[in-house]
């Protein structure tokens, strides 16, 4: 049997000699399920019947157009996607070997063949040609996943830090599966004057299309920063980039911009249309007042976002966040955390922890965050100012 039942086998056999043609259709006829031969007597003549049904090609090494092994290479090459068997007269171990070592699925020779062991050989060469595809497959694949892998890592932020009075923490935690990059993101950058810059942003929805769209926002946001644009100047600018570069006018994105003056005491801030941050100052925790400043980015036109001014002192952390961490649900229920359920967590931690609270944060919620999570912990002490 050459094929299953319900599937008749395309065979295309390559041999000028009629009389060894016959004795093939003759021996693969007595199969069970008997498969379509296409008999064709040259290489030219096999470019032009050789097609995608074509499951198997039977080769001759003598050819008018092509011998040796010559006549191999080119039906591998005409017929990547099937299984190619080498049938000839020549009986030469060495030229079997070099044949299978090119590309043959089999080696046979022609005064050794008879029907049982013919149709067995094609059979068993389909299958290695088709475990051969698949692992073919297999192995692109894997290359770009890690290619993606390395393009993903790329794109994502190294803080330009210079100052060792402040300590930050980011991490990056994407819902969408064997990703590393999200519509979430976030950037802090340290501007010549000393000022540190700090965003973190939420473009709506989980697909590739967001996380490039994130990208895109972050770059453009960093690149703004160091020419020195800031407050409505910046947010016009990013405003215009995500209506140029997103896929459909229902595309918004919410976000946090935080300039701390190089003094490292006081801050200035626009919460567009996102999630309070929260401050501990002086041993306090709360929300930072006022926010949020405007609507997000891409609903209105011609916006005014208000800027917040945050006095921070010589003790304080920021904590800058995306909704993922305040819509994991309590207790796998239907109830969401929440900026008071986050505020909780935090008193009862006594400070932000950022690890332990992303995965106190996980465990209310029963399950990985299913949203994707950006979050930046910005803090100074007065004692690692004496350092």
């Amino acid at each position: 049997m050459t094929a299953p039942a319900n599937e008749t086998l395309t065979l295309l056999l390559i041999e000028d000699d009629a009389g060894d043609a016959f004795l093939v259709e003759e021996l693969l006829s007595e199969a069970e399920n008997p498969p379509k031969i296409i008999w064709v007597r040259s290489m030219a003549e096999s470019r032009e019947r050789l097609t995608e049904d074509v499951q198997c090609v039977l080769v001759d090494l003598s050819l008018p157009d092509a011998t040796g092994l010559e006549a191999l290479e080119q039906v591998l090459s005409m017929a990547p996607h099937a299984a190619v068997l080498v049938l000839t007269g020549l009986n030469d171990t060495h030229v079997g070997v070099e044949a299978v070592s090119a590309g043959a699925q089999d080696f046979l020779v022609k005064q050794d063949v008879e029907a049982r062991l013919l149709a067995r050989a094609i059979r068993y060469s389909i299958e290695r040609k088709r475990a051969d595809l698949a692992q073919r497959r297999l192995v692109e694949a894997e290359l770009l996943t890690k290619e993606n892998s390395r393009l993903e890592r790329g794109l994502l932020p190294v803080p330009l830090l210079e100052t060792g009075v402040l300590e930050h923490q980011a991490r990056y935690l994407p819902g969408r599966r064997r990703a590393l990059l999200a519509g979430d993101f976030w950037d802090t950058v340290q501007s010549p004057d000393g000022a540190v810059h700090v965003v973190v942003g939420d473009v709506c929805g989980h697909g590739p299309d967001e996380a490039a769209l994130g990208v895109a926002l972050r770059i453009a946001w960093r690149t703004l920063v160091l020419a020195g644009h800031t407050g409505n100047d910046l947010l016009g600018t990013l405003e215009s980039v995500l209506r140029l570069e997103r896929k459909s006018v229902e595309i918004f994105t919410t976000l946090c911009i935080v300039t701390i003056d190089p003094a490292l005491d006081r801050a200035r801030m626009h919460v567009v249309g996102h999630p309070p941050p929260l401050l501990i100052r002086d041993g306090v925790i709360g929300v930072v007042p006022g926010t949020p400043s405007g609507p997000p980015l891409g609903i209105f036109q011609d916006v005014r976002w208000s800027a917040i001014d945050v006095p921070l002192g010589d003790d304080w952390s920021l904590l800058l966040y995306t909704d993922g961490l305040i819509e994991a649900t309590v207790g796998g229920g239907p109830d969401l955390l929440g900026t008071e359920g986050l505020l909780r967590l935090v008193q009862e931690q006594g400070g932000i922890e950022l690890d332990r609270l992303i995965e106190r944060v996980i465990e209310l919620n029963r399950d990985a965050l299913s949203d994707d999570l950006a979050t930046v912990l910005i803090s100074r002490s007065s004692r690692s100012g004496e350092r």
